[in-house]
């Protein structure tokens, strides 16, 4: 068990996008509500989007009309951002993680504590988002892998961004492998709008947050080509029993996928149209082709690269997910969409469980 912590005096978020925005906001009202002189930093890539940012107190591109905390820093100087900052939270697409990381390595303070906001599986490696910082910073600085990964959180939850930053009630989960330092990050983004609970299955915290895009591209599918609640609600309960296979086969436990990071996000991204992943899957369900999904999308829908990756996890596993492999068959353009809807709930009779 490691010593406590202080309280953080700095914090920066990487990537201005709506979600790294929305909660560069909870932390930065955190801060004041708790009453902490706390430095709270969001940095982004383009120095005019900063600059307009730092200009406006808004980011009008990603949560329009949302006025941002005065208190809030905003950069596109990497290493400025990152100098003294005790919490790093990476909020970058799953692709671009490995990349990002590399580059922000040198200025990452040594005993700096890292929070993922990302949710997707990596392509090509199928590597969990905390296993990517825990390997890039391992190979890029002073600290091994093993102990990046002791102090590499993920916070996961129903998280529409939007809804967040407009101060709408929300509960999430901070996961850690000890439970001291969840405990400290949740400390930090404890806004009164903004209920972090914590626990130590960072596996199944990751898995349920990432799977969730799949099955919400699935029912966006599904609500594209006009079928009705009973599917949706069907697609929604069978989507989180593969999602709970795959994670207690990872080793993650079935009360997480119970929780906040599972059946919590899978129902707020299957059932809202701020999901970048269901909108993406309504598109396609309409009859758009995938490349013009990805035209029409200003955002990042992450379920659209990470699902191939997940159905290879769980082939690698001996992991039965149906609706993910029908998602996968959709999206390498091998399954008509209208063909879809007879393999989605799997071919052989059952029982019905999470182990089944």
């Amino acid at each position: 068990m490691s010593a406590p912590r202080e309280e953080p005096r700095r914090i920066t978020v990487l990537g201005a996008g709506s979600w790294g925005t929305a909660f560069a906001k909870v932390l930065a009202d955190a801060a004041a509500d708790a009453g902490a002189q706390r430095t709270v930093c969001l940095w982004g890539r383009t120095p005019e989007s900063m600059a307009a940012l730092t200009r406006e107190g808004r980011n009008e591109r990603y949560l329009p009309g949302v006025e941002l905390p005065g208190a809030l820093e905003f950069s596109s100087d990497l290493e400025s951002a990152l100098r003294g900052a005790e919490l790093v939270v990476t909020a970058i697409p799953a692709q671009s993680l490995r990349e990002q990381l590399v580059v922000a390595a040198p200025f990452l303070e040594p005993a700096a504590v890292v929070l993922s906001l990302a949710k997707g599986l990596e392509t090509g490696t199928g590597l969990r988002m905390t296993q990517v910082v825990a390997e890039v910073l391992g190979q890029c600085t002073e600290a091994t892998a093993e102990e990046w990964a002791r102090r590499t959180c993920v916070l996961s939850g129903p998280n529409l961004a939007m809804e967040i930053a407009r101060e709408e009630p929300t509960a999430s989960v901070v996961a850690a492998p000890e439970h001291e330092t969840a405990a400290w990050v949740a400390r930090c983004c404890a806004a009164p709008y903004f209920r972090p609970y914590t626990n130590t299955d960072v596996v199944g915290t990751e898995i349920g947050g990432l799977v969730k895009n799949v099955i919400a591209l699935c029912v966006g599918i599904c609500d594209g080509r006009g079928y009705g609640d009973n599917s949706r609600a069907s697609v929604m309960t069978r989507g989180l029993a593969e999602t709970t296979r795959l994670a207690t086969a990872l080793g993650g436990r079935t009360s997480t996928l119970s929780g906040l990071s599972g059946m919590g996000d899978l129902v707020a991204t299957c059932s809202s149209s701020l999901s970048r992943n269901h909108t993406a899957g309504r598109l396609l369900g309409s009859g758009l082709t995938l490349a013009q999904v990805q035209d029409a999308m200003t955002q990042t829908a992450e379920g659209i690269k990470s699902a191939p990756a997940v159905l290879e996890l769980a082939r690698r596993h001996g992991v039965d997910m149906p609706i993910t492999e029908a998602v996968v068959g959709v999206l390498r353009n091998d399954i008509p969409v209208q063909e879809l809807a007879p393999r989605l709930l799997g071919r052989d009779l059952r029982s019905e469980g999470n182990s089944a």
